[in-house]
């Protein structure tokens, strides 16, 4: 197994809260970690500091051997939907993604298309993503977040408005992901989801990590 994160002696605060206390994990590819608590416990803060959006206030984030903040701004292989995928409400989810995928110029206008399909959602559909119900939303975040094929995958309660149909889809594609050797953390309140999917669980309470499986 290959060590994808490490978190060493990590402490964040936010004014007089501390959010994270002393947090050691070391996280392996070919693996899916769950991540449990209650909201406000600090999972999207230690989501956020492994996809590079927040600092901590000490320790090190080292993502694939490269410390963030000091050899990396931001991981180099890296796809995440953290809180509510964010679009352009007035255009259709290919261009959406089209423009994201501009960013870093990495893939083909099929790749997205393809990628699109993937999620159970139409690429040629000309209807404006503000037009979307929650659970089209959600699969076009999920879409943005793997169409790069990313080493690292974060997924922050990626079963928010699926129905029974999408969910079975979106599990169906995170074990294919696992199996591709890639390295997945996932946020979700569903416990069928930590059951069915994750190797590891941890819990996260009042700044702490507890592992539970």
């Amino acid at each position: 197994m290959k060590k994808m994160i490490e978190m060493k002696n990590i402490n964040k605060c936010f004014k007089e809260e501390k959010i994270l206390d002393e947090i050691n994990l070391e996280l392996y590819d070919n693996r899916i970690y769950g991540f449990v608590g209650r909201n406000g416990s600090g999972k999207t803060v230690l989501f956020k500091l492994i996809c590079g959006y927040l600092r901590a206030d000490s320790g090190e984030v080292i993502v694939e051997g490269k410390i963030l903040g000091k050899e990396n701004d931001f991981p180099q292989s890296l796809g995440a939907l953290i809180e509510k995928p964010g679009f352009l409400w007035y255009e259709t989810a290919f261009t959406n993604l089209d423009y994201l995928a501009k960013i870093k110029n990495q893939i083909s206008k099929e790749k997205i298309m393809e990628t699109i399909s993937l999620v159970g959602l139409d690429p040629y559909s000309k209807k404006k993503v503000g037009k979307y119900s929650l659970g089209m939303k959600q699969r076009l975040g999920i879409a943005q977040a793997i169409m790069e094929d990313p080493n690292i995958l974060i997924l922050d309660e990626p079963m928010n408005g699926l129905d029974e149909a999408g969910v079975e889809l979106i599990r169906k594609l995170i074990l294919q992901y696992k199996n591709e050797n890639k390295i997945i953390l996932l946020a979700s309140h569903n416990k069928e989801d930590i059951d069915t999917l994750c190797d590891e669980v941890y819990f996260v309470d009042s700044g702490k990590i507890k592992k539970m499986k």
